[in-house]
């Protein structure tokens, strides 16, 4: 060492790791209530609410009952409420999503009457609940699905939810055009007001089994590949997706399922200025409480290091179907 020079001693990150107030104070990524939403499922023509097996924790809702979860939810911190709906009876059209007695237009009027807009009212817009072949759309007479009848219909479900109550309307049938044809939609209907949150990047996941179960919408034959992205394409086909979206009039974009894709919602998220959301799906969901059960995770720390991770690859807002116990886990 020559004269002059200076020694540093060498750094040591491990001193802001020595205890969990130290921890805390330096976090770079946190979690707050207010940045989860809690998807709910309400189905019509149950007389109490039905444990959804695969989900343990989730269930099948009743009117009344959707209302008193939404309840504790709310005051628990929960930013956002994501209503899926299943009907009593389904159709080639899946006319109960746009009934204005359908199963999710009642719900969202009696939750926006308990509720007001102490909380963001979001709704689901597909048809896959609603349709007897349980596909995305409508379908040709070859049996695949006609993205251009399909968006007329998704026109006439998002007007439905917006007169019912909804702050937002969330299409996620992934058919081209549809944030177009749902903007000039609500507009036309007065509804200039209620913003877009486009599933922009969805994939063609196995990690949605559960969630299947629970909304009893599993197509009849054949898949969602044709519709959905693929996995193994890169992420540079999740940005197209998101920027026609945006181009269309997307007010905020998705990217679904979530911890299989925290590289694609880095992209995302580097790429817009609009908010992200990521949908930690019930088969993330369903695989913790499947090993916590057995006593191989622990069940606590492994759901705030998912969502941790979630917030950290840059969601804004996260769809998890613990953030009501989150919530009260962070108050």
């Amino acid at each position: 060492m020559t004269s002059g020079s200076a020694q540093f001693p060498a750094a040591r990150p491990r001193r802001l790791r020595s205890t969990p107030a130290l921890r805390r104070l330096v976090a770079s990524t946190r979690l707050c209530p207010a940045e989860l939403v809690l998807p709910l499922f309400v189905k019509e023509g149950i007389p109490e609410p039905a444990p959804v097996a695969s989900m343990p924790g989730v269930a099948q809702h009743t009117v009344d009952s959707l209302r008193k979860e939404a309840a504790g939810a709310v005051a628990a911190g929960v930013g956002g409420l994501m209503l899926f709906g299943i009907p009593a009876a389904k159709d080639g059209n899946g006319s109960g999503a746009s009934a204005e007695g359908g199963v999710v237009q009642r719900a969202l009027r009696a939750l926006r009457g308990d509720l007001g807009d102490d909380t963001v009212l979001m709704a689901d817009l597909c048809l896959c609940e609603y349709t007897d072949h349980g596909h995305c759309g409508l379908l040709t007479d070859a049996g695949d699905v006609d993205n251009d009848a399909t968006l007329r219909r998704y026109a006439d479900v998002a007007v439905a939810q917006a007169d019912a109550g909804a702050h937002v309307v969330a299409p996620s049938g992934m058919m081209d055009g549809q944030v177009a044809a749902i903007r000039a939609g609500l507009d036309v209907h007065g509804h200039a007001g209620v913003p877009i949150l486009a599933y922009s990047a969805k994939y063609a996941s196995a990690f949605y089994g559960p969630f299947r179960d629970a909304a009893e919408g599993a197509p009849r034959f054949g898949d969602r590949a044709g519709y959905q992205q693929d996995f193994a394409r890169s992420g540079s086909e999740a940005l197209r997706e998101v920027r026609l979206d945006l181009a269309e009039g997307a007010d905020a974009v998705m990217v679904k399922p979530a911890l299989p894709y925290l590289d694609v919602l880095r992209q995302v998220a580097d790429a817009v200025d609009v908010p992200v959301a990521a949908y930690q799906v019930s088969g993330e969901y369903a695989m913790v409480e499947a090993a916590a059960a057995r006593g191989w995770v622990d069940r606590r720390r492994a759901v705030v290091e998912t969502l941790t991770a979630i917030r950290r690859a840059g969601a804004d807002v996260v769809l998890t179907y613990w953030a009501s116990e989150v919530a009260g886990w962070l108050s």
